[in-house]
């Protein structure tokens, strides 16, 4: 059963997604949040699998929520899935950059939200979907070049192009195949590369490989 917290001011909405979450046999709703400080103190309450969670909400927003809960060492199994809107590109990237799993238009189609909630809940981040890459990709592109790149140094060789494939949204046992590794070589890659860069997530371990200049905007896999 997968646990979700929905975390949204306008009651409207909040209600709407509970009520679509509740409707699936495999989810359930463990709470629900009109602020981001009250997103905190449930989901450090409930421990809940994944977090619905709005960027522009009072008393705390859902950007600096997103950052304490996937900095807190008990929530370390609780994902979240940011909820926005074209007109608040500008706050995804620093919610994946915050340890966001990835992130949905409040206007997707219902089945494709369900389904983005089981992809972040079963540990992979949302960043299959060709419309998060280009979204990435062009904040990549505005950064500052006099900004100083994410560091990677401390990365092996194997390492780097295992966060090359990482950053092209494959998965590990994709990422295997294209290396010729074992799932469990390549899963272990991974973890190693979380650790060494400090990440949450596999989303902000695509916004490095683009701050790094390691990916550029309109790379595809070879």
């Amino acid at each position: 059963m997968i646990r979700v917290l929905v975390a949204d001011d306008q009651a409207a909405v909040r209600d709407g997604f509970a009520a679509m979450v509740d409707a699936q046999p495999e989810m359930t709703v463990v709470g629900r949040a009109e602020n981001g400080r009250m997103a905190v103190d449930l989901a450090r309450t409930v421990a809940p699998d994944v977090v619905l969670m709005d960027i522009r909400m009072p008393r705390l927003d859902g950007l600096e929520a997103t950052r304490i809960i996937c900095n807190d060492p008990t929530l370390q199994r609780t994902r979240v899935l940011v909820l926005t809107t074209f007109d608040l590109d500008d706050y995804v990237y620093g919610a994946l950059r915050a340890g966001a799993s990835g992130f949905v238009l409040k206007d997707t189609p219902r089945a494709e939200l369900l389904r983005a909630i089981q992809v972040v809940a079963e540990g992979d981040a949302l960043l299959a979907p060709g419309v998060t890459r280009r979204l990435i990709a062009e904040f990549a592109a505005r950064r500052d070049p006099h900004e100083p790149a994410a560091e990677i140094a401390d990365l092996t060789d194997r390492e780097r192009d295992v966060l090359l494939l990482v950053a092209r949204g494959l998965s590990n046992a994709e990422i295997a195949g294209r290396l010729v590794i074992s799932p469990l070589t390549a899963k272990s890659h991974v973890r190693n590369i979380l650790r060494k860069l400090d990440c949450h997530d596999r989303a902000a371990l695509v916004a490095i490989a683009y701050e790094s200049g390691l990916v550029t905007p309109g790379d595809t896999p070879a």
